[in-house]
């Protein structure tokens, strides 16, 4: 399980689109976006480039914080 640390969500739709984009990458599985604390869980079912993850939720309009 990996967790990343996203910045700019505040509401139920920011969560649908933080959820969607990551959803969207061949071998994510599992979703989990945590509003409150501001980060995202997910299930990596083979190796995928963070930079690819960054860029995807930059689409979405918000940011990873490192």
């Amino acid at each position: 399980m990996a967790t990343i640390k996203i910045k700019g969500m505040s509401c139920q739709h920011c969560v649908m689109a933080v959820t969607k984009a990551l959803g969207g990458i061949e071998g994510i599985k599992e979703v989990n976006v945590d509003l409150e604390k501001g980060e995202a869980t997910f299930t990596e079912m083979k190796p995928v480039d963070r930079k690819e993850i960054g860029e995807r939720i930059k689409k979405a309009g918000f940011e990873v914080v490192d």
